[in-house]
C-alpha cells in the first residue's frame, strides 16, 4: 500500500551544465558511494572476522558455545533486519535520510563495542568482572571452573544488535542509493556500477582483514576497535560531504502491507471483508482512477501469487545459509585450537618458547576468511568473461536454479570436510598431541595439526557461493515483477539471517547439559566438545534441503516451460 507522498525528487546542486560535466558529476556521486561501502564493509568485518577471539579471551572469558552463537545471532540479525531498514526508507525517510541516519547509529555501535574492550570503560558499561567462586570442599587448584554468565553481555548484546539493525539499513539501501546516481547515464552505466559495487564489498573486507585483524589479535583488541570507529566515522562524513552531488529520491511507499493483508486474507477466508462489486473491465474504462503511486489491487492479486510460487525455492536455502555463516563462526573456533604458525621463528628452547608466544605476532586466523575472498574475486570475473559466455555458445548454460543446486552440494562438501577435520583434531586431543600456544593474551591448548587443513573449507564454502548466493540472487530479481523486486531483494537477505539464527539455535540446544556442545570445564576451549558431530548434522540437514530443493525446483521449471499449467509463473517480468 503506497506510503505518504514525499517531497519531488530532488536533483544534484552539483553537476548541472554541459553532458560532459553531468556525466563526471555522476561518477564523482558514484565513486562517493562506492568509498561509503568499501568503509562500511571493512569496519563489519572488522567486528565479525574476530568476534568470537575477542568474547573468549580473559577481558570477557565467555565460553566457546556462547561465542561462537553470539557471532551467528549477530550475523543473523545483520541480515534478518534489512527489510525493516528497506522499508523505513520506502514509506517515511527516504533513501538519503535512511543511510545518513543508519551511519549515525553505526558510529555510536562501533564506539559502544570499542568501550567495552578497554580497561577504563568496561567497569562503567558493564560494572566489575564476578570474581569466580571457589566449589565447596574444593582445593584452590585441580577443581575446573563452574560455568558462569558471560560477562558483560547486556553491553555488548545491545552494542551488536544496534550494529546489526544499522548495517542491514546500509545493505538494503546503498545498493539502489547508487544506482540512482548513474540511472541517467543508461543501462551499461548501471550494470558497471553494480561491478564495482560488489568489488567495493570484497576490497572491505580484504583491507579489513588484513590490518584490523591482525591488530586486534596481535596487539590490541581496542586498537583495533577504534580502526573501526574511525572506518565508520569516515563513511559517515564522505557520505554528509558528498550530499551536494547526489540525486535523492522521496519515499514512494512500500507493498508490505499489500501482501501481508493479502497473506491475511488467503489463511483467514472467513475474515474477509464483502467488497463492493465491480465492472470486470473497470480497469481498463477508469485508467485515471487508478492511484500513480503503486499498483492496482489486481497487481497486488498477481503479484502475491508469484510471491506464493517463488517462496518455497528461497526458503529452502535457509539449511545453505546455516552453513554458509559457519565460516564466520564455528569455522573460527575450530580455527583456534588448530596450530597456528608464527610469523618469525620461535626459540630452540621450549620452556623460552612458551614465554615468548605471548609476545610473538601469530598468523591472524581470521585471514583463512581471504580464501573464500579470494575465490569470489578471481572466479567471478573468470565466470562472467569466460565461463559463461562459452557455456552459452554451447547451448550449456545452466539455470539460476541449477547453479543454486550445485551451490548447495559445495556447502555439503564443505562442511563435511570441517566435520572430518574436527573429529581428527579430537583424536590428536584424546592421544594427548597437543601445544599451549598464546592468541594475544588467550592461552589455548591446540592440537597438533596445522591450521592450513582448514583451507579446503574455507575453498569450498567461496565455490558454493558464487552458485547458490549469486545465482539466488539472479533468480529473485529475474523472477519477480519489477513492482517487487526491492521487496524480494529484501526477503532474500531476510532468509540469510534466518539461516543464521537456525545455526545459533541448533548451538544453543546441543550447549545444554548433555550435548554434544556442553563443555562447561573448557573455559574457552572446545576439546571436551563434540562439535564434529554438530558439522556432520549441519551437513545432514544441508542434504535433506539440497534433495527437496531440487523436487521444488524441477516443478518450478516445468511449469515455467508450460505456460497453459494453471498456475504457471509468467516469464514476463518487465
Amino acid at each position: 500500500m503506497p506510503g505518504p507522498r514525499g517531497p519531488e525528487e530532488r536533483r544534484a546542486l552539483l553537476g548541472r551544465g554541459p553532458q560532459g560535466a553531468r556525466r563526471r558529476w555522476r561518477r564523482a556521486a558514484a565513486a562517493a558511494v562506492l568509498l561509503v561501502q568499501m568503509l562500511e564493509r571493512a569496519a563489519f568485518f572488522g567486528v565479525s572476522s574476530n568476534l568470537v577471539l575477542y568474547l573468549t579471551g580473559v577481558d570477557l572469558h565467555w565460553a566457546g558455545g556462547q561465542a561462537s552463537r553470539a557471532e551467528l545471532v549477530f550475523l543473523g540479525a545483520s541480515y534478518l533486519l534489512s527489510p525493516v531498514g528497506g522499508w523505513l526508507a520506502d514509506v517515511y525517510l527516504g533513501r538519503y535520510r535512511a543511510l545518513t541516519l543508519s551511519l549515525l547509529l553505526y558510529l555510536a555501535a562501533a564506539g559502544l563495542l570499542a568501550a567495552t574492550a578497554s580497561s577504563d570503560g568496561r567497569p562503567s558499561f558493564c560494572g566489575e568482572m564476578p570474581a569466580q567462586p571457589l566449589e565447596p570442599g574444593c582445593p584452590e587448584s585441580g577443581c575446573p571452573p563452574a560455568p558462569r554468565s558471560p560477562y558483560c553481555a547486556p553491553t555488548i548484546c545491545s552494542a551488536l544488535l544496534l550494529l546489526a539493525l544499522a548495517a542491514s539499513s546500509v545493505r538494503s539501501n546503498l545498493t539502489s542509493f547508487g544506482a540512482d546516481q548513474v540511472t541517467v547515464l543508461g543501462r551499461q552505466a548501471s550494470i558497471r556500477f553494480f561491478n564495482w559495487f560488489y568489488w567495493s564489498i570484497n576490497v572491505g573486507g580484504v583491507l579489513s582483514l588484513l590490518v584490523v585483524a591482525f591488530v586486534q589479535q596481535n596487539i590490541s583488541f581496542l586498537l583495533g576497535y577504534y580502526i573501526t570507529v574511525g572506518c565508520v566515522a569516515l563513511a559517515f562524513f564522505t557520505f554528509l560531504f558528498a550530499t551536494p552531488i547526489f540525486i535523492t529520491k522521496p519515499p514512494m511507499g512500500s507493498q508490505v502491507s499489500s501482501m501481508l493483508k493479502l497473506a491475511f486474507q488467503n489463511c483467514c477466508p472467513r475474515l474477509r471483508r464483502p467488497h463492493p462489486e465491480r465492472a470486470p473491465d473497470g480497469a481498463h474504462l477508469l485508467p485515471a482512477q487508478r492511484s500513480p503511486q503503486g499498483p492496482s489491487p489486481q497487481e497486488d492479486v498477481a503479484n502475491f501469487q508469484v510471491l506464493v510460487k517463488i517462496l518455497p525455492v528461497l526458503v529452502t536455502l535457509v539449511p545453505y545459509w546455516t552453513v554458509y555463516f559457519q565460516m564466520q563462526s564455528t569455522y573460527v573456533l575450530q580455527g583456534l585450537h588448530l596450530q597456528i604458525p608464527n610469523f618469525f621463528p620461535a626459540p630452540t628452547n621450549m620452556s623460552v618458547a612458551l614465554k615468548a608466544q605471548s609476545k610473538s605476532y601469530k598468523f591472524p586466523e581470521a585471514w583463512l576468511f581471504l580464501a573464500n575472498v579470494v575465490v569470489l574475486l578471481v572466479l567471478v570475473p573468470v565466470k562472467d568473461h569466460l565461463l559463461d559466455p562459452l557455456l552459452l555458445r554451447c547451448k550449456l548454460l545452466a539455470s539460476p536454479l541449477r547453479k543454486m543446486a550445485l551451490g548447495m552440494f559445495f556447502g555439503f562438501a564443505s562442511v563435511v570436510v570441517a566435520g572430518v577435520l574436527e573429529h581428527e583434531r579430537l583424536q590428536y586431543v584424546q592421544r594427548k598431541w597437543v601445544t599451549k600456544q598464546y592468541i594475544g593474551d588467550n592461552l589455548y591448548d591446540a592440537a597438533c595439526l596445522s591450521i592450513w587443513w582448514q583451507i579446503p573449507q574455507y575453498l569450498l564454502i567461496g565455490i558454493s557461493e558464487i552458485f547458490a548466493s549469486i545465482s539466488g540472487l539472479e533468480f529473485a530479481y529475474s523472477e519477480a515483477p519489477r513492482s517487487m523486486q526491492g521487496a524480494l531483494m529484501g526477503l532474500f537477505f531476510c532468509l540469510s539471517g534466518v539461516g543464521s539464527l537456525l545455526g545459533s539455535g541448533l548451538l544453543a540446544v546441543l550447549s545444554l547439559p548433555g550435548g554434544w556442545m556442553h563443555c562447561p570445564q573448557d573455559s574457552g576451549n572446545i576439546n571436551s566438545c563434540h562439535m564434529d558431530l554438530y558439522f556432520f548434522l549441519l551437513a545432514g540437514m544441508q542434504a535433506a534441503a539440497a534433495l527437496l530443493f531440487i523436487w521444488i525446483a524441477g516443478r518450478y521449471e516445468r511449469a515455467a516451460r508450460n505456460p497453459t499449467v494453471q498456475g504457471a509463473p509468467s516469464r514476463d517480468r518487465g
